[in-house]
């Protein structure tokens, strides 16, 4: 019997989340270790032999230890090619390369404004931040330019990767979550018909919704 792998994070976490829902969709044992942010458990020793950057997520299969959330879900992917959703990551060179395409947009074009706006509308007033109005409007406007690019692809094919859900949908999960449901800028998704659609689509799978459930017991 295979052991179960280990995650060491909160699902609250962005890149936690994401690990999360490609284990569920790859329907991969897990185990999830919390690690308290806020009591900086992520700089201690130990953890920092298995997350050398002090950051969550870390990620352990028996002796292999990972640290960055894309890399992960390419690994399980790869790994558990025959388990859960065979077509996460491609079944053949076009389509792995297409959706690496994809993620690598999301990892650089649309995570660094979709991250700076969760974390000024969303978590800076829970933490008693002070937003910056001017750095809001800046990366509303770099995620606008994003999404105009993702609503014509999404005019052509269901997903972004092509015609499956697969690994370049799934890691736009975690911050579009908190965009949409946790701050006033759903509109940013919502005015955006292809856009829309492919986000009701992609939030509405089981994996996802028991990632969120996961969130809520555990904020």
């Amino acid at each position: 019997m295979a052991t179960p792998v280990k995650v060491y994070g909160p699902p609250v976490s962005t890149a936690v989340s994401r690990v999360l829902a490609c284990l569920l969709e790859k329907d991969v044992e897990f185990q999830l270790f919390s690690v308290n942010i806020a009591k900086g458990e992520q700089k201690k020793a130990d953890f920092l032999k298995i997350q050398p950057f002090g950051q969550v997520p870390a990620f352990q299969d028996e002796s292999i230890t990972l640290f960055e959330s894309r890399a992960i879900c390419r690994y399980l992917c790869d790994k558990y090619i025959d388990k859960g959703n065979k077509e996460l990551y491609g079944t053949n060179p076009l389509s792995k390369a297409s959706i690496d395409q994809w993620v690598e947009a999301e990892g650089q074009s649309f995570n660094p404004p979709s991250s700076a706006l969760v974390f000024q509308l969303a978590f800076a007033p829970r933490m008693k931040i002070k937003q910056d109005p001017g750095l809001i409007r800046q990366n509303e406007q770099k995620l606008a330019k994003v999404l105009d690019v993702y609503d014509k692809r999404l005019q052509e094919s269901q997903f972004l990767g092509g015609d499956e859900f697969t690994l370049a949908d799934l890691s736009h999960l975690p911050n579009t979550q908190y965009l949409v449901n946790a701050t006033d800028r759903a509109n940013l998704f919502g005015s955006r018909k292809n856009v829309e659609r492919w986000w009701d689509e992609i939030s509405s799978r089981d994996s996802w919704k028991k990632v969120v459930d996961m969130q809520k017991t555990t904020a």
